[in-house]
């Protein structure tokens, strides 16, 4: 079975972390849980394949803009794999809270990753020109469905050459293993009760293509990964 009945359809709640009066130490320890569960879901991956296949094909460089970054631990990793690889990807990412922006900052700064990171809205505010690929992590899931599709026309307005999501599928056992993992992953009581949140809000496979179809992504594609995340990737033509 893949959904309970408490399943079936999302439960969008307000999370801790989204909580402006959030103590600054459990918003620190929170990001650095975070950043653990995307490391042990490789989430880095999912995103990377696609954008390493792009650059090869272009040949130049590109600009890739990470939107909701966080704690800034996606566009670091993805800066680390790029230099790694001899790929000529340069990455910047913003978030809309100023704590996550500084916090992202001071990781970059500690471990040399040329990332820049900027204050932005990503559903108010113009999104900047001049990135080729534009990506959201573990950020649609915020939305209630009309915000998740103005995002997605968004970022395909903005992005020159692709865009991609990642993000959580909601299922039983995405919600279990998500219990589970956030508490042998992190000490942070606030992952450990909005990691569940989060799946309860998550789409599912079918509901992400159907918000790819409203916000006319007739060349978006959106595959499965393992542990019970998707992408969606659309490339403009």
């Amino acid at each position: 079975m893949t959904h309970s009945p408490g399943l079936r359809q999302r439960h969008l709640q307000g999370e801790i972390m989204d909580q402006p009066d959030l103590e600054s130490g459990r918003h620190d320890l929170a990001l650095r849980g975070l950043a653990r569960v995307n490391r042990w879901s490789n989430a880095s991956r999912i995103l990377w394949r696609p954008l390493a296949e792009l650059a090869r094909e272009t040949g130049g460089t590109l600009r890739v803009l990470d939107l909701a970054t966080g704690g800034g631990d996606l566009p670091i990793t993805l800066w680390r794999l790029a230099k790694r690889a001899g790929l000529p990807i340069h990455v910047d990412a913003c978030d809309v809270s100023l704590r996550a922006v500084d916090f992202a900052r001071r990781q970059a700064e500690s471990q040399g990753a040329d990332v820049r990171f900027f204050e932005l809205d990503a559903l108010t505010d113009e999104l900047p020109d001049g990135y080729d690929v534009v990506v959201s992590s573990l950020f649609l899931h915020h939305l209630d469905d009309c915000q998740a599709e103005r995002l997605l026309r968004r970022m395909a307005a903005a992005a020159k050459k692709m865009f991609l999501v990642n993000d959580l599928v909601r299922s039983l056992a995405s919600l279990l293993i998500t219990h589970v993992g956030t508490r042998v992953l992190s000490r942070s009581d606030v992952v450990h009760t909005d990691g569940p949140l989060s799946v309860k809000a998550a789409f599912t496979v079918n509901e992400v293509s159907e918000l790819a179809r409203r916000a006319q992504l007739d060349r978006a594609v959106i595959r499965r990964h393992w542990p019970f995340r998707y992408s969606l990737t659309w490339r403009r033509p």
